[in-house]
């Protein structure tokens, strides 16, 4: 079996789906690549059981075949080469593969294809089309609040609920819970999965920065991600998700608007201050002015800052995780957000003040309770 392959076209393509494979895998061929050739076309997959990812490309091959590479060694090979077409001939009978490029020769060991784990399908299923871009968002501003928690494995990943009049992304850690809701995209039969985080983070770093469409595929085990020559398989978390709708609170009449920036580069000085086990910032709102401050007690450092702001309501005290604050302004790209509260006690929900026509973000954050509160 031999075929010949750009050297940097390669490259390309396995480095797409290099993310999936782990060290050290449950089962020793997924350190391994999977090489089918069939008319001309090159299949690569590789996996670590939960997750699979797929790359084709057009290769010079005049016979069908397969064999598992060993990735590493690989992948560090190509990364090493200039761009030139490369040459692979592989000993069927006793699995050895050696590359041939313009000046060297590189011999190494492969492993019969056959013992790579048989990747799952989604037949039965239902499936939706997303933007790229829409699903990029989607995954930008939720992916980051999912748990690592292993004991709740509902949180560890982001729930998708798909409406004949939306699809809705939800991530929770217990401290705070990102709501992303696009009216765009819609399914006729309601339906529900939650994506492992491991899924969506290999999705976030292939899906392409140019506009393509993104096939989504799933029944009640796995989804399917299809997109350009790249496919996906996960295996969804298979739990309740929780209840979130009920954790929002719908009494937030304190409302205090701000420059998002301002608000995040202050959090961001004033957290230095903060004691690195709680990271409590406390917002006092008086009026028209917002005072932010943090100390530690263990070592005498405090901070304060005060900001210029729009409120109307009571003036309200309370305090937050600045590295939860912190986080969720970083990843919002409104010019300024609105801090809707109610009580010291109760959470807090963040609304980018411009959003798209098309889409709804919602963050909401659980306070923490201030060393002067019972």
């Amino acid at each position: 079996m031999k075929f010949i392959v750009s050297s940097s076209y390669l490259k390309k393509q396995l480095a797409a789906i290099n993310g999936v494979i782990t060290t050290n895998p449950v089962v020793p061929i997924l350190e391994n690549f999977l090489f089918e050739i069939q008319g001309g076309m090159l299949t690569v997959t590789a996996s670590d059981l939960q997750t699979s990812m797929m790359t084709e490309l057009e290769v010079e091959a005049k016979e069908d075949g397969s064999i598992a590479i060993p990735a590493k060694i690989l992948l560090e090979t190509l990364q090493n080469l200039p761009e030139q077409p490369v040459t692979f001939s592989i000993d069927v009978d006793t699995y050895s593969i050696e590359i041939n490029s313009d000046n060297g020769r590189y011999k190494l060991a492969g492993e019969n294809a056959t013992d790579f784990p048989k990747i799952p399908t989604v037949s039965d299923g239902y499936s939706v089309n997303f933007s790229s871009e829409i699903l990029s968002r989607a995954i930008n501003n939720t992916l980051f609040a999912t748990s690592t928690d292993e004991l709740r494995p509902a949180m560890t990943g982001v729930y998708l609920n798909l409406t004949d009049t939306n699809a809705t992304f939800v991530a929770t850690d217990s401290h705070r819970l990102l709501r992303y809701r696009r009216v765009d995209v819609a399914s006729d039969q309601g339906h529900s999965m939650i994506v492992p985080r491991k899924a969506l983070t290999l999705l976030k770093s292939t899906i392409p920065q140019e506009i393509t469409n993104v096939n989504l595929e799933f029944n009640a085990s796995n989804a399917f991600f299809d997109f350009n020559n790249v496919k996906m398989i996960c295996r969804l978390i298979d739990e309740r998700f929780p209840d979130y709708e009920n954790v929002i609170p719908v009494d937030n009449n304190n409302d205090m608007t701000i420059d998002r920036q301002e608000l995040l580069s202050s959090l961001r000085r004033i957290s230095i201050y903060a004691n690195k086990t709680t990271h409590q910032v406390r917002l006092k709102i008086t009026g028209s002015e917002l005072m932010i401050s943090a100390e530690d007690l263990d070592f005498s450092n405090e901070a304060n800052e005060r900001l210029a702001c729009d409120h109307s309501g009571e003036d309200i005290e309370i305090g937050f995780n600045a590295k939860f604050l912190v986080e969720m302004l970083g990843n919002c790209e409104s010019k300024e957000i609105t801090l809707q509260l109610s009580a010291p006690n109760k959470a807090g929900i963040i609304i980018p003040s411009d959003q798209e026509e098309n889409e709804d973000l919602l963050m909401l954050i659980m306070p923490v309770m201030l060393n002067n509160q019972v």
